[in-house]
């Protein structure tokens, strides 16, 4: 292979690995709290047709379970730690989620706009 091809070809992962976003990118960000095993925002909403970041902090000293069997996503949380996960695109719509582990009180919905 001649220096010109290794060149083109270092010069182009060079623009390749400077200009593109990671695979695992997210278009938004939702950071939520749960505290005496309720999720807050109660509601929180995020943009349709979008990959989005989401971080809990679970600011309970007991750990919980981040669940949703409609938006297929589940994360173990121990107390007084934090966890992130990717979720999404999805359609409009609401979609229920809770703490598996106090889902009586942790129920909620993610609106989707």
């Amino acid at each position: 292979m001649s220096k010109t091809v290794t060149r083109r070809i270092a010069l182009v992962g060079a623009l390749f690995l400077s200009g593109s976003a990671p695979l695992w990118a997210a278009d938004a960000v939702l950071t939520l709290t749960l505290k005496d095993h309720k999720f807050s925002p109660a509601e929180p909403t995020i943009p349709a047709n979008t990959r989005v970041k989401v971080t809990i902090k679970n600011l309970d000293p007991t750990p919980a379970e981040f669940e949703s069997h409609q938006f297929k996503a589940e994360r173990l949380i121990p107390g007084g730690k934090e966890a992130s996960l990717f979720i999404g695109p999805l359609k409009p719509g609401k979609y229920q989620f809770n703490d598996e582990y106090h889902e009586d009180v942790s129920k909620t919905y993610l609106i989707v706009k």
